[in-house]
């Protein structure tokens, strides 16, 4: 509202008032030299602090680090590499801080509310309590502050030098030497029993003292109540693929959608201060693939096929979409410390027109929505100079359906417009969106010129020109909280699943209890899909479901053509009430388990 009112009083008094604003830019010519270079410090700071805002958590010096990892493997009662809630109680408790201190110290620390502290985690986990002891108010603010962190001492933990000693007495003969197996500065290297959980034939009997973390968790519950369910109706085939442990673990996804030259790839770049392996910019379309840009040890392409069938990477299920689009999809892996935490998928440039949508050789909306139902944060680019929403641009944002809340729309480039110019490109491009994006509520839309250039002042102004400034930092500290709430994404596209899994069993079962038992099968069949409409209203009427929760009907009809109802399975009301009971008492009981421990 404060910028659609700045605008509208710019327009109406820009007449009247010429004169006054060229004497002002005048005025203002000294200040505007100085927001150019406060720009690129902001800039230059953003990225500090979210390369050195995650770096500093568990950075200290060697001789410190000694310490910690001994620490580290004396608190870890189970020998997981994890620091769980009972393990820190036991552990900080030698503190001597208060309950509410120990508190924030394990907020801050667990700031991505995963239900344990990793090493580097543990490390700043005890460098806060030395700060607390200090007398210091603990925060997450201290990362970005005048705290150097190398330099923090370890604190008093009263009686813990005598405990040592009695676990090195007890355990000579019998203890591997942690410190010995892993490498300076890192957690003891150890294979988490989660992982074996998706190949183990004894699967269905993993035992709750193996989960130490929210994830594990909701592997857990996946493999033995969800999954059933998912197989016995066929929700692989209708849905999304079956889940893997990598999609678990996998780290938070952004994607960029947009028309050709909107500036996508440029926005990837101007995050991580380069370029990245096959990064190609141009006025012209020059991304013709689906780029993934995540971290690995050296910079390198890898191909689609190759990436696919990678056991440790969360891109399994695009192998349904065929060579086609494998061949059309590439993962850009370099060393970047901002990639260590949120991975960006860069998109082909939508383009508009039947022909361009026809010639493609794969399901490119179909990819979008893989894509959208992975991803943490979806931004949509929209050009002051392309604003219209094309055939297949609408089709890919219908695709996105039930991401609302991942959606942002980015006005890229907008110094390419002078102030007046720009009040009308807004207006016209929330038109265009509001014949989309059927929500009552107005999408974020951020303005701005993301890119390394200096915003071009003589069509801004510095007044524009600091409210591009503002609008840069609103997104970047959007994209900066992915990190933190990528736990609870995780649980919330969980739970979106098990509905939707849910409402997908109904419907086959209700789809194989319309057929006939002997004569006619065929006609029946035909007349269900023809009717599809109507049966999905029966089985929202007869078991009370949302209807808003329920699949597209023309792609669900599309889809059951190729099958027949008369081996679908019928209602297992036991698969049924597991999955409710799963999200009625067990998803709350987890998060209950692995909340802070001082609550």
């Amino acid at each position: 509202m404060t910028v659609l009112f700045f605008f509208a009083f710019f327009h109406f008094f820009s007449a009247n008032f010429l004169s006054f604003f060229h004497s002002l830019k005048k005025q203002f010519l000294f200040f505007s030299k100085n927001l150019k270079l406060k720009k690129e410090e902001k800039l230059i700071i953003f990225s500090s602090e979210m390369e050195i805002g995650t770096d500093r958590i568990g950075s200290c010096s060697k001789e410190h680090q000694k310490i910690y990892q001994e620490w580290f493997n004396f608190a870890d009662s189970d020998n997981d590499g994890r620091i769980t809630g009972n393990d820190a109680i036991k552990f900080f408790g030698i503190s001597n801080l208060s309950r509410p201190d120990l508190k924030k110290v394990w907020a801050t620390a667990d700031s991505k509310r995963q239900g344990y502290l990793g090493f580097k985690e543990f490390v700043f986990a005890m460098q806060l309590v030395s700060l607390a002891q200090e007398g210091r108010e603990i925060s997450h603010d201290l990362l970005n502050g005048d705290v150097d962190f190398e330099t923090v001492k370890p604190p008093v933990m009263e009686g813990l030098d005598s405990l040592l000693m009695k676990k090195k007495q007890s355990s000579k003969s019998s203890s591997p030497d942690f410190n010995g197996g892993s490498s300076a500065g890192s957690s003891p290297l150890q294979t988490s029993p989660a992982a074996q959980w998706f190949s183990s034939k004894s699967s269905k009997k993993i035992s709750l003292s193996s989960v130490t973390s929210i994830i594990d968790g909701l592997k857990r519950l996946y493999i033995q109540k969800l999954k059933p369910l998912e197989v016995t109706y066929r929700f692989n085939d209708f849905v999304s693929p079956l889940l893997t442990n990598s999609d678990f673990d996998a780290k938070p996804m952004v994607m960029l959608l947009g028309q050709y030259s909107t500036g996508k790839t440029t926005f990837i770049k101007h995050l991580l201060k380069s370029s990245y392996p096959g990064a190609h910019i141009g006025p012209e379309p020059t991304t013709d693939r689906f780029v993934v840009v995540m971290s690995g040890t050296d910079e390198r392409s890898v191909p689609g096929n190759t990436i696919a069938v990678q056991a440790d990477m969360p891109f399994s299920g695009l192998t349904t979409f065929g060579t086609a689009f494998l061949s059309k999809f590439e993962c850009s892996q370099m060393p970047h410390s901002l990639l260590e935490h949120i991975t960006f998928v860069d998109t082909p440039g939508v383009l508009s027109g039947e022909k361009q949508r026809t010639q493609r050789a794969y399901d490119f909306t179909g990819v979008t929505s893989w894509f959208a139902a992975k991803c943490d944060l979806i931004l949509l680019l929209f050009d002051p100079h392309k604003l219209d929403v094309s055939d297949e641009f609408k089709r890919v944002i219908y695709s996105l359906r039930g991401h609302d809340d991942k959606i942002r729309v980015v006005l890229n480039k907008a110094d390419q417009v002078d102030t007046q110019q720009l009040m009308r490109v807004y207006g016209a491009l929330m038109w265009s969106l509001g014949k989309v994006l059927n929500t009552p509520e107005v999408v974020r839309v951020y303005i701005g010129s993301f890119n390394d250039k200096p915003v071009n002042e003589a069509a801004t102004g510095p007044i524009g020109k600091e409210l591009f400034e503002k609008e840069q930092e609103d997104l970047l500290s959007d994209l900066k909280d992915i990190p933190k709430k990528a736990c609870d994404r995780r649980i919330n596209e969980f739970v979106k699943r098990a509905r939707a899994a849910k409402i997908h069993a109904h419907i086959i079962s209700h789809l194989k209890k319309e057929m006939p038992s002997m004569m006619g099968k065929a006609k029946a069949q035909q007349r269900l899909i023809d009717n599809l409409a109507d049966e999905f209203g029966k089985v929202q009427r007869d078991h009370h479901l949302p209807p808003g929760d329920f699949p597209n009907v023309e792609h669900f009809r599309e889809v059951l053509s190729g099958y027949n109802f008369d081996k679908f399975e019928r209602l297992k009301p036991k698969m049924i009430e597991a999955v409710d009971n799963m999200l009625g008492y067990d998803i709350p009981d987890l998060l209950k388990t692995f909340r802070n421990p001082y609550d």
